[in-house]
């Protein structure tokens, strides 16, 4: 970023007020009476209520469109572990998209906490005042224990963004260019480069899907992950295959898919060349991806491409899903955020990129057209009817699968 850019970040947080979130007062308190009501006396009555009947929290205060955003600053954007503090920025424009994308309420939470049991006791223990848990900014592997045992503790929706949410987006985003490109994805040999968070959910994801697991090469470090490595991790050693490829060139040859969750420049000319006809590659490194798009365009005439990048078709952005998957969860009281939940989201999303695009988007993006092909294969951010389409494709799979409380 330029250092013109860097400073009207900086000078836009300063302004005043500080930050970017402030508590807004719901009801009235021009008077004495409210006051009365608001607090004491008044206040008596809904925690008597409560305390005998824990299921009136949800009319007598906000927990039901309420979301912790809640981090320990380990793996923040792509600036790695800057600690708990740091991170408030990114959580305060996380609560931003909560609210301006699905009007739900964010209080921000920052954890320091050296251990993934500190942690996971911290927020347990301050759970039940929330509607759900968005998870952020923490490091893998630990990041997919806390989440296990997080969920399996609580009763309320418990979402890691950073695993699930890039994950329903690229899957979205990838149903829809398999089929442009006339493949489908049990049959399509798939690169993942990059077995985090969001690589590995992301391949869980897809295997849900359809994919076939044998015909995934996830790319790490040391290399391809592959069923002769002795210093695979318990996440990682679910997606070892049995295969002589050994390097990322290897695995890229005849592959119908890369998927990037990585690093800048990793993926070659010379590999996407040798990569099957008609391929699809998703270099969402942010904010330089693994091959630039106008190089890979170069290279190949015949692929779709999408990047983390605004500024280039194709933008897998996690805003189109997490608050609209959390705003499908609070509406039907859901305890957790399952499997199927994820599927109906993945579904909804890609479904509506087929559909003709409303002119409000294209003022928007001061677009004269879009339409469904190669350069638009997800929704934009902007587009008012994702709110009406994934809550309730959430909420419908939360209810069938029996974690909807109404």
């Amino acid at each position: 970023m330029s250092d013109d850019f860097n400073q009207r970040a900086l000078d836009y947080h300063a302004r005043e007020p500080a930050g970017k979130l402030a508590i807004h007062v719901t009801k009235p308190t021009a008077t004495q009476d409210d006051l009365s009501l608001a607090y004491s006396p008044g206040v008596a009555a809904p925690v008597r209520a409560i305390a005998d009947n824990p299921d009136e929290i949800y009319r007598y205060t906000g927990k039901g469109n309420l979301v912790a955003v809640i981090t320990d600053g380990t793996a923040v954007l792509g600036l790695g572990n800057t600690g708990a503090l740091a991170s408030k920025p990114v959580m305060e424009g996380k609560g931003v998209l909560f609210k301006t994308f699905a009007g739900i309420d964010v209080f921000d939470i920052e954890v320091d906490a050296a251990q993934p049991e500190d942690f996971i006791n911290t927020v347990a223990r301050i759970a039940g005042g929330f509607g759900g848990i968005n998870l952020e900014d923490i490091a893998a592997p630990h990041c997919f224990e806390i989440e296990r045992r997080l969920s399996d503790r609580l009763d309320i929706p418990v979402f890691h963004d950073d695993q699930h949410g890039t994950a329903i987006i690229t899957a979205a985003g990838l149903l829809n260019a398999l089929a442009i490109q006339g493949k489908d994805l049990a049959d399509a040999r798939i690169v993942c480069v990059g077995a985090g968070a969001a690589g590995i959910a992301s391949m869980q994801l897809l295997v849900r899907l359809g994919a076939s697991k044998h015909l995934i090469h996830m790319v790490d470090r040391n290399g391809v992950i592959h069923s002769h490595r002795e210093d695979l991790n318990e996440y990682k050693q679910i997606f070892a295959v049995d295969t002589e490829d050994r390097t990322l060139e290897d695995a890229c040859r005849d592959a119908d898919v890369f998927i990037g969750l990585s690093g800048p420049d990793i993926l070659t000319p010379e590999m996407l060349q040798s990569m099957a006809p008609n391929p699809v590659i998703f270099a969402l490194s942010n904010p330089d991806p693994e091959i630039r798009p106008d190089l890979a365009r170069e290279t190949r005439d015949d692929l779709i491409m999408a990047t983390g990048r605004s500024d280039y078709p194709n933008q897998v952005n996690n805003v189109l899903g997490f608050p609209f998957i959390f705003r499908g969860a609070l509406d039907v009281r859901a305890r957790r955020i399952n499997d199927a939940m994820l599927v109906a989201a993945t579904h909804a999303i890609a479904d509506l990129a087929r559909e003709p695009v409303p002119q409000s988007v294209l003022d928007a993006y001061g677009r004269d057209h879009l339409e469904f092909g190669p350069d638009y294969i997800l929704p934009t951010p902007f587009d008012p009817r994702l709110i009406e389409t994934i809550p309730e494709a959430v909420a419908r799979a939360a209810r069938d699968s029996g974690v909807a409380r109404t």
